[in-house]
């Protein structure tokens, strides 16, 4: 039988450590700050501690936590890391964290004691020790719980803490579960564990290591109580429960699974002073949330002000009016209380509140009444004979009293009235005068505001920090606009060619009137492609600003766009593999620069094989700033009713949810990578086998094992077959359908770079069958290198 019980004790803060151990200041391992034997680090509130540490009775030492601020007999013990790897000698053994983000026990070898693990790396790893008492490895510029790389909490011992989840993720199959101690001296898995039992309808699952379920109670059903909650979730996703403290900041709880099965849970409640009997004395209020905790109530003062005023309480206070019975009384109503204490009372169950307050008003020694029985109506009456002690506040769970005072407290309250009424008068033609005053410096700040804006717009060239080209320069270096000199269209405009007075060759990209993009693409182009330095990015050599007439001035490429090669039956015989490996890797380096090295955060949101441009030396450069957009600190991404970008190239978070993240720019980096090597467009691909798009066809190539089939037949001549593998790969992993599993162009351009293990790739994107139009079919088989123009949706699902 389980031996489910709860165990309620009063602990004290301890202000001093186990003399064993010598504290450190932090809550932080990272690659050049680790641990040794005798150091800890310590959660930011100081509730939980992390350390080397041996159970009674062993001599063996362990990688632990526990908590720090609650010191009985012994250290509570909360989680273990090496429970199976006990160490004997820890002289030279450290706790660190080492790339790409694992936290090691390591030895003076260098050889792995225990360590965590991970799929993903990160810049700078860092190991945090949260006050919740989990145990994190993480970026340590990323806070985002989904992005932790490890956690503790993910591997229990044999503590359920709050916020620890029991259960499991049906998608990965791990399972979160405790595990008893082997007994009180060995922390190495014991034959108990508790976990829930997903089998018909889901239970808590108590369990010996043979699978013999002992007990098992209904998750939803667990009882509640008003120290914690228990939450409860079962969908595709998986089942777990989690149990979370009403009150965070004044209490600790844990449940344990002890050596011999039995479930325990342990809660530490601090010391509550209003439970001491008439600690404020007769007609004083205990209010544990206050400072001091005593006072009186309404229209009572203290007996004795000076012993009041140092904190002696006892003799309470007193009637601020005297209560006389031969003068008229009223009764006052003070709610939200304990009720005093009722050894001198007198009580009635069928009386109403009313008969109750009229019995009251008729006897001089009655001092105050209330119902007998909330919960019902109001009915019953309980009056008091004598004065009235032991009172609390009670906000939430309360009771009313009447009092009964002096019915001039009544008038005075009226006088306290009319003297507010006058004071707020007096406050309110003070209030409209400064109001007037606010109002007017707002028309101010506002005029000022407009006058800068103002001036801010009529100066637009000098705030583009570019060099500004005479509107007749320019139409002298393209012969006026001429169509031989025109070299391409995009959702911008025509893209024209011209040669400057010294014989320098620009393109010229020229607003259409009837462009779907506007002023605040080409401002935002101008903006961002000005503070963006890298040989991967085409480079902004000015602007021409001269009436209706707005264009953008770049150095030439004369190889036009990356899409006139691979998707052209002619021009494609001229990239072989050694070129369009060289374009794939720094598409990868220029897009790093992007999202990670440069001034701004930089979002691309439109990358695709017609904004990639060619110089003379075949080198890639990312053009068409016109939708980027930058993010700020951590961010990774934004949301936005204004979707943009080519179909075929958008990821699914951007099409369907709006969500425009670094890893949207990954996706479409992904698409790229699989039209390079396969010579075929993604949107409007076909086979003669299956209606999948070029991702589809990809990734069921290398489910099969036949990924060289993707390659396109000119660069079998040339291809280095393991870096065609291994870039059919990487593209993969670049399209997979959530974010999180996309690689960051750091890990991006790494896995180009080395001929390190990768990981497998998962289900891209967009992944599902449809109809192809013959038109479609027909484009992707000719290789036509029609424009692919960028589109705007309006509110994504």
């Amino acid at each position: 039988m389980e031996a489910s019980f709860f165990l309620l004790f009063l602990l004290t803060f301890c202000s001093s450590i186990h003399s064993s151990f010598s504290t450190t200041t932090t809550d932080l391992i990272t690659t050049n700050q680790f641990i040794i034997d005798g150091e800890t680090i310590v959660s930011s509130s100081g509730t939980f501690e992390l350390g080397f540490f041996n159970p009674n009775g062993s001599s063996n030492r362990y990688i632990g936590i526990w908590y720090k601020q609650i010191l009985p007999h012994e250290q509570t013990v909360v989680w273990v890391a090496n429970r199976e790897k006990p160490l004997t000698n820890t002289s030279s053994v450290i706790l660190k964290v080492t790339k790409p983000g694992i936290l090691a026990l390591l030895n003076d070898k260098n050889e792995i004691i225990w360590s965590t693990n991970t799929s993903r790396s990160v810049q700078n790893p860092v190991a945090v020790l949260l006050d919740s008492g989990n145990l994190v490895v993480k970026d340590a510029n990323d806070g985002n719980p989904e992005n932790f790389l490890w956690q503790s909490f993910n591997f229990p011992t044999d503590t359920h803490l709050p916020g620890m989840k029991i259960g499991k993720n049906f998608k990965t199959g791990h399972e979160l579960y405790l595990s008893s101690w082997k007994n009180d001296n060995d922390p190495a898995p014991g034959e108990f564990t508790r976990s829930i039992d997903p089998t018909g309808y889901p239970q808590d699952s108590h369990q010996k290591w043979d699978k013999c379920i002992i007990s098992g109670a209904p998750i939803p059903l667990l009882q509640q109580s008003r120290l914690y909650r228990f939450q409860f979730a079962f969908n595709e996703e998986g089942i777990y429960y989690i149990f979370s403290l009403i009150n965070h900041s004044s209490i600790l709880s844990r449940m344990v699974m002890t050596s011999n099965g039995d479930i325990h849970r342990f809660v530490w409640l601090p010391a509550d002073n209003c439970d001491t009997y008439s600690l404020c004395g007769v007609h004083g209020r205990c209010d544990i949330d206050s400072e001091p905790i005593c006072g009186c109530l309404d229209k009572f003062v203290p007996k004795y002000p000076q012993q009041w005023e140092k904190g002696d309480w006892t003799k309470g206070c007193v009637r601020r009016t005297p209560l006389d019975c031969n003068r008229e009384h009223v009764f006052i109503k003070y709610p939200g209380i304990k009720l005093p204490d009722t050894k001198h009372s007198q009580y009635n169950k069928t009386m109403t509140l009313e008969g109750c307050r009229q019995v009251c008003s008729t006897d001089c020694s009655c001092t105050a009444y209330s119902s007998l029985n909330i919960s019902n109506g109001n009915k019953g009456c309980l009056l008091w004979f004598e004065e009235l002690v032991d009172i609390r506040k009670l906000s939430e769970t309360g009771q009313d009293i009447f009092i009964k005072m002096d019915s001039r407290e009544q008038v005075a309250d009226l006088k306290n009235v009319e003297s507010e009424v006058g004071s707020n008068r007096k406050k309110a033609k003070i209030l409209a005068v400064s109001f007037s005053l606010l109002v007017a410096t707002i028309l101010l700040i506002l005029i000022l505001l407009w006058y800068k804006w103002k001036k801010k717009k009529l100066k637009l060239r000098e705030d583009f920090e570019q060099p500004l080209f005479p509107l007749s320069t320019i139409t002298r270096a393209k012969n006026n606009f001429s169509l031989n000199n025109k070299i391409g269209e995009g959702g911008f405009g025509p893209v024209y060619k011209g040669v400057l007075e010294d014989g320098q060759e620009i393109a010229v990209k020229r607003l259409s009137r009837t462009s779907m993009q506007g002023i605040d693409e080409y401002k935002n182009e101008v903006i961002y492609i000005a503070k963006l330095q890298h040989r991967n990015l085409v480079r902004l050599l000015g602007c021409c600003i001269q009436g209706e007439e707005k264009m953008l001035i770049y150095e030439y490429m004369p190889n036009n766009s990356l899409d006139s090669y691979i998707f052209d039956q002619t021009k494609n015989k001229l990239l072989d593999w050694p070129k369009g490996f060289h374009i794939i890797n720094g598409i990868a380096r220029g897009l790093l620069y992007l999202h990670q090295d440069s001034r701004l955060r930089i979002i691309h949101r439109d990358l695709k094989a017609s904004n990639v441009l060619l110089d003379i030396e075949m080198n890639p450069k990312i053009s068409d700033f016109g939708m980027a957009r930058s993010v700020t600190g951590n961010e990774m991404g934004a949301k936005t009713r204004k979707v943009v970008g080519t179909h075929g190239y958008m990821s699914p978070e951007y099409a369907v949810d709006g969500m425009f993240l670094v890893k949207s720019d990954v996706f479409s980096f992904g698409v790229l990578v699989l039209e390079i090597v396969s010579g075929k467009k993604n949107r409007g691909f076909s086979h003669q086998d299956h209606n999948l798009n070029l991702l589809g066809h990809a990734w069921k190539l290398y489910k099969e094992d036949r990924s060289l089939e993707l390659a396109d037949e000119q660069l079998a001549y040339s291809c280095n077959i393991s870096q065609v593998l291994r870039s059919i790969q990487v593209g993969l992993l670049c399209v997979q359908q959530h974010p999180n599993d996309r690689p960051s162009m750091f890990s991006v351009v790494q896995m180009l770079a080395n001929e390190s293990l990768l990981p497998k790739a998962k289900e891209p994107g967009f992944f599902t069958e449809r109809n192809v139009y013959d038109e479609g079919k027909s484009g992707s088989q000719t290789r036509s290198s029609k424009n692919e123009v960028t589109i705007t949706l309006l509110d994504p699902r």
